[in-house]
C-alpha cells in the first residue's frame, strides 16, 4: 500500500495528457486537449493513470443507473437530550456534602453513589428509627408474656388486649420512621443492619444516580451545606441518557401541511456529513411565537455518542418521488475547461466528458444528457483526477 505523503507523488509519475491522435506540432496537441471534443461529448486530453495507481488514488468507478427521483425538503435542525431521559439530583435531606464521587462526564449506572452528605436530620431519623425497632421488639416481647400468663389464667383478659395495643402502635410508629428514611433515599435492605452500623455511619446520606447515563452537570461542591426544603437551588447533579437525541427540526409554516409524522428523514452535519436515519416520529402542534415556525422531531439513536446534544444539522426530508432519472454523486460532477464534467474511465486512464446536469437533491444530480444508462463514470475521486490534469496542463502552458 503506497502511503499518503507519497501518494501524490506517485500518480504525478503516472500521469500525463495527452492528445488524441500523434499528429501535429506541440501547440496543435496544446489546443485540441482542451477545446476539441469527441462526437459523444469526451474530451481530447485524459489522464493516463494504471489501475493499480487509481487504486491507491481512491478513485471509484460506479455504473450509471436510474433511480427514482426523490422530492426533499432541506431544514435546520437542533439536537437536544432526550426530555424522558434526563433527572436532576438534589438533596433529599439537609446536611454537608463530605465526599463527591462523580463529576462532569463520568459515565454512572444506575443507583450509583454520586456524593455523600454529613446529616444531623438524618442521624436523627435513623436513631428514631431504631427506638422505635427496640420499642416494638420489647412490644413483642410483653406480648408474648402476657399471652402465656392469660393462659395460665394468670393475667385477666384486659392486660392482654392492652399489650396486643402495644404492639400494634409500636409496629405503626416503626413503619412511620421506616416510612421517612425511604423517603430521603434510604434503601430498605439496609435498614435491617441499621443497628449494626458504626455510629458515624448513621448521619451519613448518599446522593445516588436515578438513571443511567452521562453526568452533564455537577454544582456540587466539597464542604458546602445543602438544604432539602429550598426548592429554588439548582439541583446538586444532573445526569442524561445520551444514547438517545432528539433531533428537532424547524419547518417554515409554508411546509407545514407538508411534513408529517413517518416521513423519512436524513441528518446531515454542517458539513454535509450523514450523520443518521429516520423518521419523524411526532410534529408539536404549536407555532413558535418568536421564529413563527413548526416543529418536527425525530428520535435519533446516539449509542455511538458521536453527536452532542446542541448540535446543529440539516434534516433532509423526503416529501415523495418522481419518475426514476440517471443520477449520480453530485461529488463526481467537476468543471473541466469552463465544461460541465464527469470522468469516464478510457483504454488508457480516464477522460472528462461534458453532461449537462438536472436538479440536485440529497446530494445526487439528474445528468439529463452526456452519459448513458450502464456506462461507467468515475464516482469517487473527480476532484483528484481533475486536480492532476490541470496541474499539468499549466505544466506544458509553461514550457
Amino acid at each position: 500500500m503506497i502511503g499518503k505523503p507519497h501518494l501524490f507523488a506517485v500518480i504525478a509519475a503516472t500521469l500525463a495528457i495527452t492528445a488524441c491522435g500523434n499528429g501535429g506540432d506541440r501547440d496543435s496537441d496544446r489546443s485540441s486537449a482542451t477545446e476539441v471534443d469527441h462526437d459523444d461529448g469526451e474530451q481530447s486530453a485524459q489522464v493516463e493513470l494504471s489501475p493499480e495507481v487509481a487504486s491507491e488514488a481512491g478513485i471509484v468507478t460506479a455504473r450509471a443507473t436510474r433511480t427514482p427521483l426523490r422530492q426533499f425538503l432541506s431544514l435546520p435542525a437542533e439536537l437536544r437530550f432526550d426530555a424522558d431521559r434526563v433527572a436532576a439530583v438534589s438533596p433529599q435531606v439537609s446536611g454537608r456534602i463530605i465526599q463527591i464521587t462523580a463529576t462532569e462526564g463520568d459515565l454512572v449506572s444506575p443507583n450509583e453513589s454520586l456524593a455523600i452528605l454529613s446529616s444531623r436530620e438524618l442521624a436523627d431519623l435513623k436513631a428514631e428509627f431504631l427506638t422505635a425497632a427496640t420499642s416494638e421488639n420489647l412490644a413483642q416481647q410483653a406480648l408474648a408474656r402476657e399471652e402465656t400468663l392469660f393462659a395460665e389464667r394468670i393475667t385477666p383478659e384486659a392486660d392482654l388486649q392492652a399489650a396486643r395495643a402495644a404492639l400494634i402502635a409500636a409496629s405503626a410508629a416503626r413503619e412511620g420512621v421506616e416510612n421517612k428514611l425511604i423517603a430521603v433515599g434510604v434503601p430498605r435492605s439496609e435498614l435491617a443492619s441499621l443497628g449494626d452500623a458504626p455510629d458515624l455511619t448513621l448521619a451519613q446520606a448518599r446522593l445516588r444516580a436515578p438513571i443511567g447515563g452521562v453526568v452533564a452537570r455537577r454544582t456540587a461542591i466539597l464542604g458546602a451545606a445543602v438544604s432539602a426544603e429550598d426548592a429554588s437551588a439548582p439541583a446538586l447533579f444532573t445526569i442524561v441518557d445520551d444514547s438517545v437525541l432528539w433531533a428537532d427540526i424547524a419547518v417554515y409554516t409554508q411546509d407545514a401541511a407538508i411534513v408529517e409524522a413517518g416521513m423519512a428523514v436524513v441528518l446531515r452535519s454542517e458539513t454535509g456529513a450523514q450523520l443518521a436515519e429516520g423518521v419523524i416520529s411526532t410534529v408539536l402542534p404549536t407555532i413558535d411565537e418568536t421564529s413563527r415556525m413548526a416543529t418536527a422531531r425525530m428520535v435519533v439513536d446516539n449509542s455511538d455518542r458521536r453527536m452532542r446534544p446542541g448540535q446543529f444539522a440539516t434534516a433532509e426530508i423526503a416529501t415523495g418521488a418522481d419518475e426514476s432519472r440517471l443520477q449520480v454523486p453530485s461529488a463526481a460532477i467537476v468543471e473541466v475547461a469552463g465544461r460541465t464534467s464527469l470522468f469516464v474511465p478510457t483504454d488508457d486512464g480516464f477522460a472528462p466528458r461534458t453532461v449537462e446536469p438536472g436538479t440536485e437533491s440529497g446530494n445526487q444530480t439528474v445528468i439529463l444528457s452526456g452519459l448513458d444508462e450502464g456506462e461507467f463514470y468515475v464516482s469517487e475521486g473527480a476532484f483528484t483526477l481533475k486536480a492532476h490534469l490541470e496541474r499539468d496542463s499549466f505544466g506544458d502552458d509553461d514550457d
